[in-house]
Order: C-alpha cells, then sequence, then structure tokens
C-alpha cells in the first residue's frame, strides 16, 4: 500500500480511476490538494490529502479520514491496552509493545505459537487481489474493561471500519468485497490475524478478520463468516 507521506512518486501502467480521499489530522498540520492515480475498484472522485495523515508521527494521537463514503477514525492506544490478539509472541524479534514503540511493525516477521510469518513488502502489496473466506472478530472487547490495542498500537474499535490480515504490510486500506451479495467495504488493516484457534484449527485458513462493523455493511454479520474478495488500493500521485 503506498504510503501517503511519500507523495512525488509516479507510477502505475494498468487503468485507472480516481479515489476521494479526505483526510485531517490532530494536532493542527498544513493541508496539501494534490492529485492521485488509485488502481481498479476505487471509488470516483477527488483527492484532499493532510501531510503525514496516513501514519502516525510524532505529537500525533488522532487521525481523520475518508475514502469514498467510507470514514475512518484512528486512535493511537495506550501502550499498557492489552492486545486485541495476545498469541502473537515477538515482531522483528522484539516484545511486542517494545516494536510498537520503535515503529518497527510495518511488514516486520512476527511469531505466533512459535510460527514465524513474514509480510509482504510495501511494493508486493500494491498489487494484492486475493479471494477467500473471511471471518469478524473483537466484538467481546465491548465487554471488557478498558480497551484493547492492535498489533501496529492503534486502538481496536468493533464500531469501527478495520481488518486483521496475516502478511500485509501496517496500516493499510484495502477492499472488501463479499462475493455471495455482492456488497464491498474500505477497511483499514492494522491488526495481525486471524490464526489457527483451539477451538477450530481451520480458522487460520481464513484470509481476512473484520471488525462487527465491516462485517456488518458486507452482511455477513450473523453467519459468521463469507466468501470473499480482498483488493488493494493503489493510491500513486500523478503530479
Amino acid at each position: 500500500m503506498k504510503n501517503l507521506t511519500h507523495a512525488g512518486k509516479k507510477r502505475c501502467s494498468r487503468p485507472i480511476l480516481i479515489l476521494a480521499v479526505l483526510l485531517w489530522v490532530f494536532p493542527g498540520c498544513s493541508a496539501l490538494k494534490t492529485t492521485y492515480r488509485v488502481g481498479k475498484g476505487a471509488v470516483n472522485g477527488t483527492v484532499w490529502v493532510v501531510k503525514g495523515a496516513y501514519n502516525f508521527t510524532a505529537g500525533t494521537t488522532k487521525l481523520v479520514y475518508k475514502i469514498g463514503k467510507f470514514s475512518f477514525e484512528v486512535v493511537k492506544a495506550p501502550i499498557d491496552w492489552p492486545l486485541t490478539n495476545e498469541e502473537i509472541e515477538t515482531i522483528d524479534g522484539l516484545p511486542v509493545k517494545e516494536a510498537i514503540r520503535q515503529g518497527r511493525v510495518k511488514n516486520s516477521p512476527y511469531t505466533v505459537k512459535g510460527k514465524k510469518y513474514y509480510p509482504m513488502t510495501v511494493a508486493e502489496a500494491e498489487t494484492y487481489d486475493q479471494e477467500g473466506i473471511a471471518s469478524w472478530y473483537g466484538n467481546e472487547t465491548l465487554r471488557q474493561k478498558d480497551g484493547h490495542m492492535t498489533a501496529n498500537g492503534e486502538a481496536f474499535n468493533p464500531k469501527a471500519l478495520s481488518a486483521a490480515h496475516k502478511l500485509l504490510p501496517l496500516p493499510a486500506n484495502v477492499m472488501v468485497t463479499n462475493l455471495e451479495n455482492g456488497r464491498s467495504v474500505i477497511v483499514r488493516v492494522n491488526d495481525r490475524g486471524p490464526f489457527p484457534s483451539i477451538h477450530n484449527a481451520n480458522s487460520g485458513k481464513r484470509i481476512i478478520d473484520l471488525s462487527a462493523a465491516a462485517a456488518k455493511k458486507l452482511g455477513y454479520y450473523r453467519q459468521g463468516t463469507a466468501r470473499v474478495r480482498v483488493q488493494a488500493i493503489d493510491l500513486v500521485e500523478t503530479g
């Protein structure tokens, strides 16, 4: 997924559409208006970019942005909050919280129950397009004290449009389409999973875990899983 802070790099040879993006960052930053090429499957519109808004920068604890009709509010979690997936043992060879503190999460290798996972590079993620089974997770956190932290240090919110993926760089935005009813949603991938569980070893074969809110928009909240297509949204500045 192309980092929006890396404006100025030009690349795209396949058919394009325009993606509408509106972003703000707190505390105040100057706004930058520019135009981006976007990969197939995106939403038509104009791009408004706030410099540094896609990723947290020093002193920033909250991001708000919009892609088409989908809105995102991202909050940095307190470092003492528990992880949504406490099965993650290390990231980049470090204790998970230390890797988050040092900003060494994006596509760093990590271990779960002794198995090492190697996330794809940013370049590889730009052409990601896969079909498979999606599930949803995290609703139980609503009944637990305090909040929970995703694998890249963001506050988990089951009411937000977010997702967990085993191999995409964190964070990334992708389009998820329910192949059973044609509904689509854009989500922010900010967590790791799904992994095999002691109750269902096949759960690790699912390609993405969505938040409860995203599962509801796709129409599979009650049934629990659905066959989906996951596509990277490719943002590239044109000038």
